[in-house]
């Protein structure tokens, strides 16, 4: 049997990342991914090098955008806002996925009746309010709760801070769109029909996204847990080794 590091067989591995981010806050994970995979990190609309797409910030035009260019199936790891757009993907278009990875994601960022484990949905519908009175303090508010919980709090907040400001201000408006996906969203009835294998990837001292929802997904899911004892909401800034090994594990044992 081969594995992923097989020559003819280098498996494709999309990244999706946060609000307010883009793809080059991927930047200490992708050494130890390259070797194994072949990966691409896609800026979802509205953000980085897609600030002038007149694509909005919405799942299923995202998905269809993007699918003809892909060259699947592929795996799709999806951190924080995008592991909604992933976990979509997944469930809209099955066919064109190998593997699922959710890291710091959840199916309902947001609190409900039978979900307790949650943020407030006051928390979300606060900061897309207050975007229009103090735009710099809202987003430092936000990376200051990514960035909670990290053995390296002011280099992770450095690092958020400037991967978010890398292309310029961030559109208020399509930072809106990404909080009301956080605050609206809510994908927990579907994971049973989830048709490939999944990895949750979740850390111990994050503050925005709880371990024990993502074990919850996982197991409505059917797909594995995986918590780092000691990484807040961007794990992969501060432990990026453990969370590629991580990651080719999982793909091995699909591959297997």
């Amino acid at each position: 049997m081969g594995t992923v590091d097989s020559v003819e067989a280098k498996p494709h591995l999309i990244l999706l990342h946060g609000w307010a981010m883009h793809g080059g806050i991927f930047a200490p994970l992708m050494p130890h991914l390259q070797a194994h995979f072949n990966v691409r990190c896609i800026d979802l609309p509205g953000h980085g090098s897609q600030r002038d797409s007149s694509l909005p910030l919405e799942f299923s035009p995202f998905w269809q955008r993007l699918l003809p260019t892909l060259d699947g199936p592929i795996y799709v790891l999806g951190w924080s806002l995008g592991g909604l757009f992933a976990l979509h993907g997944a469930l809209r278009f099955p066919e064109h996925f190998r593997g699922l990875i959710l890291m710091n994601a959840s199916p309902s960022f947001v609190a409900r009746t039978d979900w307790p484990e949650g943020m407030p949905a006051t928390v979300f519908h606060q900061f897309a309010a207050d975007l229009a009175q103090d735009y710099d303090g809202t987003l430092h508010r936000f990376f200051m709760l990514e960035a909670q919980g990290s053995e390296h709090l002011r280099a992770d907040l450095r690092r958020l801070q400037a991967n978010a400001f890398e292309f310029g201000r961030p559109d208020p408006q399509v930072l809106r769109q990404g909080l009301y996906l956080l605050e609206s969203t809510d994908l927990r009835a579907l994971l049973p029909q989830l048709q490939m294998p999944s990895l949750w990837l979740a850390g111990r001292r994050d503050r925005l996204v709880n371990p024990a929802a993502m074990q919850a997904a996982a197991e409505m899911a059917g797909g594995d847990f995986h918590c780092d004892d000691h990484g807040g909401h961007a794990p992969f800034l501060t432990h990026p080794a453990a969370i590629a090994d991580a990651i080719r594990t999982f793909a091995e044992d699909v591959h297997a």
